[in-house]
């Protein structure tokens, strides 16, 4: 199997980086994209340093035209060819329902559902010029389960995962994979922000949800890697 060509957003940071740097490791061609440029520019170093090539993409997933802008130059990058897309950017926000507004409600879909929906839609020609397409979208166990004070989180990761389910059907005639992950808490800058109690030291690290999408990519035809749970560290 040649190298694979990966397009990761949400890439310059957290689970996103830890997964582009895991490809990396395997010779990888990859892309991250953020809105952030100059922490991009960073992990392509990285990715250089890991034995990957890396391409940095600015990008903002909740604007469609934006999303569009960004993808001619990965395509050219990735030779038009998309093994592997992981839908990794996303929002979070905490606050009962009386106090989320429509802005932040909007906000919330906008990053966790408008963006994989534009960006899958740009990558598609892209996913079926390979032989081994998967499309990863990472969810949230909050995708699975109701968690008070998190109304439109969970409203968006329900969204993403209805969409991995009927894009999955959609794509298997093409032989395109589609997983659904469900990582739990993740120690990510995301929680600096987040008011709150939290217990950093006992979540998982963003490479233990890499090291779940690798497996998942690498497994054999047949597998079913549908929906992946990221185990609980010890």
């Amino acid at each position: 199997m040649s190298a694979p060509r990966v397009l990761v957003t949400g890439g310059s940071r957290g689970i996103g980086r830890a997964i582009a740097l895991r490809f990396a490791r395997e010779g990888a061609k990859i892309v991250i994209a953020s809105r952030t440029s100059s922490e991009l520019d960073a992990v392509v170093q990285e990715i250089a340093k890991a034995g990957g090539q890396g391409l940095a993409a600015q990008l903002n997933v909740a604007e469609e035209e934006s999303v569009s802008a960004a993808m001619w130059r990965a395509f050219e990058f990735l030779g038009d060819r998309l093994d592997v897309l992981v839908n990794n950017a996303g929002g979070f926000y905490v606050a009962p329902l009386a106090e989320t507004d429509a802005d932040h409600w909007r906000w919330m879909h906008g990053v966790n559902v408008d963006g994989p929906f534009y960006v899958t839609k740009e990558c598609l020609d892209a996913l079926r010029s390979s032989e081994h397409a998967h499309v990863f979208n990472i969810s949230s166990v909050a995708g699975k389960r109701g968690f008070a004070n998190n109304v439109a989180y969970c409203a968006s990761k329900y969204a993403l995962r209805g969409f991995s389910d009927a894009l999955r059907e959609e794509l298997r005639p093409t032989g395109v994979r589609v997983s659904t992950v469900y990582p739990g808490q993740t120690d990510t800058s995301i929680f600096d922000k987040v008011p709150g109690n939290w217990e950093r030291s006992k979540m998982n690290k963003p490479e233990d949800v890499a090291e779940v999408i690798w497996r998942a990519w690498t497994a054999p035809a047949g597998t079913n890697v549908d929906d992946l749970d990221v185990p609980p560290r010890a």
